[in-house]
């Protein structure tokens, strides 16, 4: 399968097309919600708070000589898919802001922060929550395709939760993830799926089994494996 579905990808040099397409899809997704919800949506920084609390388990128990070690998101290692996570977590922060961001290129934080890097994702993670957290963040259009903000939030939850399972599945760590996040992205990667795929930035959808968790679905649902294992 395609493993290049990060929603956004900034990784790569075709990172500024992808991300376009990403934010495409969203929108596309926006558009098609219904009107009407059974019940009041969490606060996006409530949930980001949550994703945060379940990944940093997972990244501070990666070593650094698994830092080399494929990922199932294929053209990711271990520590490429690192660095795309705090570039997620950076990002997002100034687009909660309403401020631009430059995708086009992915700093190595991993090499700039040593050692430290893990407790500097945690404070980068936790300004992504006060930043989502500002009255009128989830307001208005964000963005350079000036998407709504709430789902742009949700674009860095999805990248948090997943990511946060390539990385515990990469490295053979346990990860549950947040309570309530798996709901929201799946409502959010079902409106979105059919236009992302035509983008290509999620492949087509992996089987699942009768019985599969809502995780599982989720994963499959991006096009991931969610039995995927390095050998």
């Amino acid at each position: 399968m395609s493993d290049r579905q990060d929603i956004p990808d900034e990784t790569h040099s075709g990172a500024a097309t992808h991300t376009a397409q990403a934010a495409q899809a969203a929108q596309a997704a926006q558009a098609a919600q219904a009107p009407h919800a059974t019940r009041p949506a969490p606060p996006i920084s409530t949930l980001l708070d949550a994703a945060a609390g379940a990944a940093l388990p997972v990244l501070r128990g990666v070593r650094d000589d698994q830092l080399g070690w494929p990922t199932p998101c294929a053209e990711y290692d271990v520590r490429a898919l690192l660095n795309h996570l705090f570039q997620v977590v950076v990002a997002f922060r100034s687009l909660a802001a309403k401020k631009d961001v430059d995708f086009s290129r992915t700093p190595d934080r991993l090499g700039e922060y040593g050692a430290q890097w893990p407790d500097r994702f945690a404070d980068a993670s936790a300004r992504l929550v006060e930043a989502w957290a500002v009255p009128g963040a989830e307001d208005g259009l964000t963005g350079g395709m000036q998407l709504p903000a709430r789902t742009v939030g949700a674009m860095a939850l999805l990248d948090l939760t997943v990511h946060a399972w390539d990385v515990a599945r990469a490295t053979g760590r346990p990860y549950t993830p947040a309570a309530g996040c798996v709901a929201e992205l799946r409502a959010l990667v079902a409106q979105m799926a059919p236009t992302a795929r035509k983008m290509n930035v999620f492949a087509e959808p992996a089987p699942v089994p009768p019985g599969a968790s809502d995780l599982e679905v989720l994963l499959a649902e991006t096009g991931r494996d969610p039995h995927w294992t390095a050998g």
